[in-house]
C-alpha cells in the first residue's frame, strides 16, 4: 500500500485534534473528488512499519483524539491489508483513541455486503472503526455545511453500535 500523505493536527475529518492517514488508490472516480491524486494506487510514498511507528510516535501527545482513515479509498482490499496493521496496534497502545474511516462505498451494500463475508480483512478492520462515513462524494449533493462530510448523501455510521444492534446507528454532534 502506498500513502499520499499524513496530516497531523487535522481538525477536518473527525471530532478534536486528529492524525489523517490518507491513503493512495481509488477506483471510485468521483467527479468533484478533492484528491484526485490519490486515485493512483503507486501515488506517493511506500508505508512501512517505519510509517506505523511514526503515527503511533505522534500520537503519544495526549491532545490527539485518534486517527482519519481516507485516501484514496482505504476500503480497496490492498489498503484494508495495509492498514490492518496500524489499526491493530493504534487500539493496543491506545485504546481510547478514536478511529474514523472515510469510504466511497455504501456500508450495507458493498461492505456488508459483500467485502465482510468475502474477505476477513473487512470484519477484522471495522472491527477497529469507531465510525465510518460511507457513500461515494456526489458533486450536486455538495454541502460545506455538513460536519465531517462533503454530500449529502454520506452518513457518519457509528460502528461497534451498528454492528450490535444490527441497525445502522449514526453519530450526531454532539454540542
Amino acid at each position: 500500500m502506498n500513502y499520499a500523505e499524513i496530516k497531523t493536527y487535522d481538525v477536518a475529518n473527525g471530532p478534536g485534534i486528529r492524525v489523517s492517514l490518507f491513503v493512495s488508490g481509488c477506483n471510485h472516480r468521483c467527479p468533484g473528488c478533492f484528491n484526485e491524486q490519490a486515485w493512483d494506487f503507486n501515488y506517493g510514498k511506500p508505508f512501512t512499519e517505519q510509517t506505523i511507528d511514526e503515527i503511533i510516535d505522534t500520537l503519544s501527545f495526549g491532545a490527539y483524539a485518534g486517527v482519519t482513515f481516507l485516501g484514496g479509498e482505504p476500503f480497496e482490499h490492498v489498503n484494508q491489508k495495509g492498514l490492518l496493521p496500524l489499526a491493530r496496534k493504534l487500539k493496543e497502545v491506545y485504546p481510547d483513541k478514536t478511529i474514523w474511516c472515510f469510504t466511497g462505498f455504501e456500508f450495507e451494500r458493498d461492505i456488508m455486503g459483500k467485502m465482510y463475508h468475502e474477505w476477513p480483512e473487512t470484519k477484522e478492520l471495522l472491527s477497529y472503526i469507531d465510525v465510518l462515513v460511507d457513500g461515494p462524494f456526489i458533486e450536486k449533493l455538495k454541502n460545506p455545511a455538513l460536519v465531517f462530510r462533503g454530500s449529502e448523501n454520506q452518513r457518519l455510521i457509528k460502528i461497534p453500535e451498528t454492528m450490535e444492534t444490527g441497525q445502522v446507528v449514526l453519530w450526531e454532534k454532539k454540542l
